[in-house]
């Protein structure tokens, strides 16, 4: 037995001895220490504990001569890691710009930039959960969500990094700008400011997975790739170059997820098994979370006029919050932009220009001297207006005490009504809306037939898939800033323009759509657009004569009549009043413009078709539930303007 193991061993030995003749000693190190000496910054990777002992990677960007610095975090689902190292470089703005757009008054203003990954995603240990509901709820019932998760950073950072002052503050934009607000719920004491850009706020009245029950099913790709794997390693294929014919093609919204693979997806699951504004959306709207908070945070909200992707939730924020701001804490910005566009070149939307840089001057002449008021030691006061919005039309800034409001003082916004007419004509008159009843049909109708098998596009054909190719113009977040005359063409579209304005119509808030309307079917849909129809010729920019402008415009699903928690079938060819808020407008329709109103019921493929037949949950609609309608719009229907009275100056 012995002599077995020892030739063995020598075999062994040989066999080593013949390996390294054969070999050559590796040129890479064990570890490489890059010479980081000259850089203006250090950076440290960290795993930070939780309550539960799960540890999220954070990364920290630290100017090199920090001294007393104030810390900025953000918190995100979408790689701290490359959030934080754009660029190869020994410059602390080079490696933040990018995927940070405020790195310039981040990095000049001499901040410690905080980045860490959400559980669930990318470095960080812990499970994924789409919007963690919050600690303690039906939906939740652990006591971590992502307020005690923010809580436990704040509390690590301000006991680890000895170069800050010890205080913070948290900012960021979409699915990381939900974040902030999450994080005022129970604030850190040391949680000095929030600035929630473009926030995530109520996946179904108005954000990103619904509106107003309409399935927002282009960002199914979204929901794949952000939810099936840790690092995003998931892609959605696509089976033709536009998109249109994808989505229609597949048939539901629920045939294409299954076609994709995206039943394997927990968040898939539960956004099928809620196609209704039950209590599982309802107890997740952050504004009506925030709505029973104290506000003790300076706080402010960003909201872009044209935000594709999240234009429901700052201004229903504010709504929630100002109440319960007794110490005028909760400031809120509106600018010309689309969705993040605050963070980017803001001279201009597509081929709607501005005529200032609007992105720029926010950053530096508003979020700047926000962030050194409340975060640094020294920091001189400033006298920020509660209300910052740059009014279109006319382009400027507006200081304000509230919103909406159209002016400083000396104005006051009254409803006003624009009302559809004969021959598509709108007229509009200062009389007081009067609630719509049925049926009243005195006034006449215009119908048209709303075929399934050929939806209104949302925009001009070929569509090509959200996120591609941006870098040869692929232009999705600007959408809504689209010429809308490729619409109005069309026979199962409606259109409605007003005469040539002498005098200047300004509006401040929220236009309502009241239709009187009814369908052949049994369900439909009701997209109602607000637009500014530009002179037949603009001098100054050629391209921009007859440009339909799109100011306010969203889809309500009929079904949701009633109630929106239950879905119910539509009495048809029977006219009934639906009554739905568009999104919020600061807007001039200068002299020389018209005003224009567009209805259809299909918006393509941004939503779900409806069948037009009622069936209990869209996601599982058949073929032959797709059928022609014929729909109907009474010229008892009208918008409700939100009129300012005061002369535009």
């Amino acid at each position: 037995m012995k002599k077995s193991a020892l030739a063995l061993a020598v075999l062994a030995s040989a066999l080593l001895s013949a390996h390294a003749q054969n070999s050559l000693p590796s040129e890479t190190p064990d570890e490489f220490k890059a010479p980081v000496d000259s850089f203006d910054y250090v950076k440290r990777s960290v795993m930070i504990p939780m309550r539960d002992g799960v540890k999220l990677n954070t990364v920290i960007v630290i100017p090199r001569k920090a001294r007393n610095a104030p810390m900025l975090l953000t918190r995100t689902p979408y790689n701290a890691a490359e959030m934080t190292n754009h660029a190869e470089s020994s410059q602390m703005e080079s490696i933040l710009q990018g995927y940070d757009n405020e790195a310039a008054i981040i990095a000049r203003g001499g901040y410690i930039r905080v980045v860490q990954d959400v559980r669930g995603k990318y470095g960080s240990e812990g499970d994924y959960v789409m919007n963690r509901p919050m600690a303690g709820t039906a939906l939740n019932p652990t006591q971590v969500d992502h307020s005690t998760d923010a809580w436990d950073t704040i509390e690590w950072l301000t006991k680890n990094v000895p170069e800050s002052n010890g205080k913070v503050g948290i900012i960021g934009g979409s699915y990381d700008g939900y974040l902030p607000l999450i994080a005022l719920v129970n604030p850190h004491p040391a949680l000095k400011v929030a600035v929630p850009m473009n926030p995530m706020v109520d996946g179904w009245r108005g954000d990103d997975w619904f509106h107003n029950g309409a399935f927002r099913q282009i960002n199914l790709p979204y929901i794949l790739e952000q939810g099936v794997t840790r690092r995003n390693e998931a892609r959605w294929f696509t089976s033709h170059y536009d998109d249109y014919d994808v989505y229609l093609r597949a048939g539901s919204a629920g045939e294409l997820a299954r076609q994709r693979g995206l039943d394997q997806s927990g968040f898939w699951r539960k956004v099928v098994a809620h196609p209704s504004y039950d209590e599982f959306w309802q107890s997740q709207a952050v504004d009506k979370i925030l709505a029973k908070q104290p506000v003790t945070v300076p706080t402010m909200l960003v909201h872009s006029l044209w935000d594709a992707e999240d234009i429901y939730g700052a201004i229903a924020v504010y709504k929630a919050m100002k109440p319960n701001d007794k110490d005028n804490k909760v400031y809120l910005v509106m600018g010309p932009w689309d969705h993040g566009g605050q963070s980017g070149d803001g001279n201009k939307l597509g081929p709607v220009k501005f005529n200032s840089d609007t992105g720029l001057l926010f950053r530096e002449e508003i979020l700047r001297p926000f962030l050194d008021r409340y975060l640094k030691d020294d920091a001189p006061f400033i006298n920020l207006a509660p209300v910052t919005a740059f009014e279109t039309g006319i382009n400027k800034w507006r200081a304000l005490e509230r919103w909406p409001a159209g002016c400083l003082s000396g104005c006051a916004i009254t409803p006003a009504t624009l009302r559809l007419a004969a021959n598509a004509k709108l007229n509009l008159t200062n009389a007081a809306p009067v609630p719509l009843g049925a049926p009243a049909q005195k006034n006449g109708y215009d119908e048209y037939i709303s075929d399934p098998a050929k939806p209104v596009p949302f925009r001009q054909r070929p569509i090509l898939p959200v996120g591609y190719d941006e870098a040869k113009g692929q232009t999705w977040s600007r959408w809504l800033a689209d010429d809308q005359r490729e619409a109005s063409g069309r026979t199962d579209v409606l259109t409605y323009t007003s005469g040539v304005l002498t005098a200047p119509v300004k509006i401040a808030g929220e236009p309502i759509a009241n239709l009187l309307a009814s369908t052949s079917g049994s369900d439909a849909d009701w997209v109602v657009k607000l637009i500014d129809v530009y002179p037949d010729q603009v001098a100054a920019q050629p391209e921009m004569g007859g440009y339909q402008l799109m100011i306010s415009a969203d889809i309500f699903r009929g079904r949701y009549r009633e109630s929106l928690s239950t879905a119910k079938p539509i009495t048809a060819n029977t006219p009934l009043a639906y009554r739905f808020a568009l999104p919020t407008a600061n807007h001039v329709f200068l002299p020389g413009h018209r005003i224009m109103v567009q209805i259809q019921s299909s918006w393509f493929p941004l939503y779900d078709r409806n069948p037009q037949t009622f069936v209990q949950n869209i996601f599982y609609a058949q073929p032959a539930d797709y059928k022609k309608a014929t729909q109907r719009i009474y010229h008892d229907s009208y918008i409700e303007l939100p009129l300012v009275s005061a002369t535009v100056r």
